[in-house]
Parts: C-alpha cells; sequence; structure tokens
C-alpha cells in the first residue's frame, strides 16, 4: 500500500503531534488538527508554548496548516493521532481523548484510509477499543474499508539531540501490506530508519516495556537510597563507585513523574490484570518510585525539626516544578505531591521555576509561583528540578536565601551541587 502520495492530518498537536506535523509538512501536505482553539491560534502565528519546535522549525514547514474545524478533516486520506494517555486518580488507564480522536477520526474516514496511533497504550488497545470506534462512527469495516497502523512516539520533551529524526521508529500495520505502508511513509522523514514489529500489538507492547523497564530500575535505585540513607552512607558515591564496572547500568534516584514513565507501566499491569495475571515487579516499582516524593518531604522535614526549625511556622522554598529539568511540561509532575505533603505539615512553601508558565501551574494545581531569592528568604531549601539556571548557581547563592535559620536544611533532589560544599556554607544536606 502506497501512503506516500496521501494527504495528512495528524490528530493532536502537543509534544508529540507538532514536531511530527512539522517534520511532514517540510516535504507533503498536512493538516495539523487540535480541538484547542488556542493552541491553533498560537501555531499560526508561528509560536510554541512547548519549545519542542522553534519558530524557525515551524516557518520550514511550507505545507503545514492547522486547524481546529473537524470540517477540515475530510480533504485527509492518512490519520496520525497523537493524542494523550493519561490515567484517572486510582491510576488507571483513561482512554478518554484516545476514543474521543478516534470518533473524531471515524466521521471523516473514507473507504481506503489508513488511521495511525502513534499514543501509548496496553497491548491490544488499537484493535480492542480504537477500531470498534471507527467502524461504529464511519459505518466502515476494518481491514476491509480502512486499515489501521501503529507507530509508538518516543518524543523525549526537552532533548534538542535525541529528536523525533533521529530516534528510530516502530513501525507496524493491521495488514502485511499496511505495514509496508506505513514504513515507507515514516522512513521519509526519520534518519535513524525504523522497525517494522510483526503485528499492532508488538509494536504496542515494545512501547509500553520502553518506559516499564526504565521505571523498574529508576524504582530499584530509590529502594537503595531509602536503603543507604540508613546506613549512613551517600547513594550518588556508591553509584559512582559500582559504575567502575563496565556494566553497571548509570540509573539515579529520584521522583518519576511525566506522561510517559510513570504513567505508562499502568497501562501494562491494567491490561495484565484483565487477562487474570496480577503483576509483582512491576507494581511494586510503581509503588516505590509514586511515595519518593512523600519520602523527600518528610526526610527533610524530619532534618528541619532535629535542627530546631520550627516547621509549622516556617517558609521552605522549592526550586522546580516541571516534571523533568530544561522542559516546561507539568504533565504529572511529582514535586506537586512533595508541595502537598510540606503543606500537610503546615509548612509555607514557596515555589519558583523560570520554565513553567505560571497560568498553567495555577489552574492545574492552585500554585502560585513566586520568588525565591535575598529578597524573599526561607529557612530551608528543596532544589527539586535540574534546570540549567539552577545547576549554575554557586552554594553561597543557595545560602544567601536561605537565612531565616541558622542551620537550614537543602534537599538536593536530583544531586546538582557537591556536598562537602554545601555543607561548609552551614547547609544540613539531604539527597536521594
Amino acid at each position: 500500500m502506497n501512503l506516500n502520495q496521501k494527504t495528512i492530518a495528524i490528530v493532536g498537536l502537543g509534544y508529540v503531534g507538532l514536531p511530527l506535523a512539522v517534520e511532514f509538512g517540510k516535504h507533503r501536505t498536512v493538516l495539523g488538527f487540535d480541538i484547542d482553539a488556542h493552541r491553533v491560534d498560537e501555531l499560526r502565528q508561528g509560536r510554541d508554548h512547548t519549545l519542542e519546535c522553534t519558530p524557525q522549525e515551524l516557518a520550514l514547514a511550507k505545507h503545514l496548516s492547522f486547524s481546529c474545524d473537524v470540517d477540515n478533516l475530510q480533504g485527509a486520506e492518512v490519520f496520525i493521532v497523537t493524542v494523550p494517555t493519561p490515567v484517572d486518580k486510582a491510576n488507571r488507564p483513561d482512554m478518554t481523548p484516545l476514543i474521543k480522536a478516534s470518533e473524531t477520526v471515524g466521521r471523516a474516514l473514507k473507504a481506503g484510509d489508513v488511521v495511525i496511533y502513534e499514543s501509548t497504550v496496553y497491548p491490544g488497545a488499537t484493535e480492542e477499543v480504537c477500531v470498534p470506534v471507527l467502524e461504529q462512527v464511519s459505518g466502515l469495516v476494518f481491514n476491509q474499508d480502512f486499515f489501521c497502523g501503529y507507530s509508538p512516539e518516543r518524543i523525549n520533551p526537552g532533548d534538542k539531540v535525541n529528536t523525533l529524526t533521529t530516534i528510530r521508529k516502530i513501525v507496524s500495520g493491521s495488514t502485511p501490506e499496511v505495514a509496508d505502508g506505513v514504513e515507507s511513509l515514516y522512513q521519509q522523514i526519520i534518519k535513524a530508519g525504523t522497525w517494522k514489529a510483526s503485528s499492532l500489538k508488538v509494536a504496542e507492547a515494545a512501547k509500553v516495556i520502553e518506559n516499564s523497564q526504565r521505571d523498574l530500575n529508576i524504582a530499584f535505585v530509590n529502594e537503595l537510597s531509602v536503603i543507604f540513607d540508613r546506613i549512613g552512607i551517600d547513594t550518588l558515591e556508591v553509584l559512582e563507585a559500582a559504575g567502575s564496572k563496565w556494566n553497571f547500568l548509570p540509573f539515579r534516584p529520584g521522583m518519576v513523574g511525566g506522561h510517559c514513565i510513570g504513567v505508562d507501566p499502568y497501562y501494562l499491569t491494567h491490561k495484565a490484570e484483565e487477562l487474570g495475571y496480577h503483576p509483582q515487579v512491576i507494581l511494586a516499582g510503581r509503588r516505590i518510585n509514586d511515595n519518593m516524593a512523600r519520602y523527600a518531604a518528610r526526610s527533610i522535614i524530619r532534618r528541619m525539626l532535629r535542627n530546631g526549625i520550627d516547621v509549622a511556622r516556617s517558609k521552605v522554598g522549592v526550586m522546580g516544578i516541571t516534571f523533568k529539568e530544561n522542559c516546561p511540561d507539568i504533565r504529572n509532575s511529582k514535586v506537586v505531591d512533595l508541595v502537598r505533603e510540606l503543606q500537610g505539615w503546615n509548612v509555607n512553601v514557596v515555589v519558583t521555576d523560570p520554565w513553567a508558565d505560571p497560568g498553567d501551574v495555577e489552574r492545574e494545581y492552585g500554585i502560585k509561583l513566586g520568588p525565591l531569592d535575598r529578597e524573599h528568604p526561607v529557612d530551608s531549601l528543596i532544589v527539586a528540578v535540574g534546570h540549567k539556571e539552577f545547576r549554575e548557581l554557586a552554594p553561597e547563592t543557595l545560602r544567601s536565601i536561605c537565612t531565616r535559620h541558622e542551620l537550614p536544611v537543602i534537599g538536593d533532589l536530583k544531586s546538582l551541587y557537591d556536598r562537602h560544599a554545601l555543607a561548609e556554607q552551614g547547609f544540613d544536606v539531604f539527597r536521594f
């Protein structure tokens, strides 16, 4: 099946969809569709608040147009769906965005069209959840009138080295001919090449275990950090020593948030439980990682109490609220859990972040960003995100913010600074 001359519509223009639309838009006619009219207006003006695409990159996509009008989807022949797949408060997969997007595509679907999903799901979701919606809304028959592909996204928000075109792309199709067509389509833009999976389910499974594997590795070093703290040794020193062996994996402890690693394992465990198997290792890793924000907050509170700081009347600065460094993405940020735990102890928490949009943070979490400097001092400080602006700060500068108590605590959760230099400034240092 030849898809290379067909008109493409990218449904969902977030961190995944926009870079994809831009790359295809450099070579062929592409419609970028999103239900958020504000987002569409922003992109039409050549701006991307996610910072994944620069104005210059947007300008290079000469064949790309943007719309929030569903009628404009009628002209497309290949639909690539890149909407979020979050979990709910009970950590169950929330397929609502995917179902709604499938309904939208279904209303525009015609005989011969192909729908490719990039959203992370559990193995079987495309055929079990999405295809029935497409059939019902369109009145067409799967693998007879229309076809599907699955090519999981591998976007790493904020990463300007490992980008869409430089990461090998997994592709698959609902028939061998469709798989060939999907592969040829992506080969137009993916410089790193493709990997053709034998089925949609294999491609779906490959994606979901990528992040589950990373989640488990981080959970292991997180558990080590809890153990080593009780022993009284520094985790980073242990990991650096162990890293002197060539095959030791260089994972670091920390809070695991975001839209991938902190979410995707729940999609896999959901499917496993549907089939009557209760996962042990994957869920154990999730429990450890989900608890790290609370563990950090309580460890810092314990040190504050030990140092004579009146916790209930204290003021603590938190530096960073995005889920990762040098990126404005605040989705599923575990720093929020840290803030909530501190507030539960009646701490006055001041959060600052040079990358996050203050309006987004307040709307999403009810947290107002504020200043942290000499004029706005605190009792203790938590550096929660490794933004470049924070990495450049000297221990002396950090200490100048903590002038309300003679022995402040600093939570260097990303191990950005030399702990001995921090101690020389009078800090009681905690880090994972």
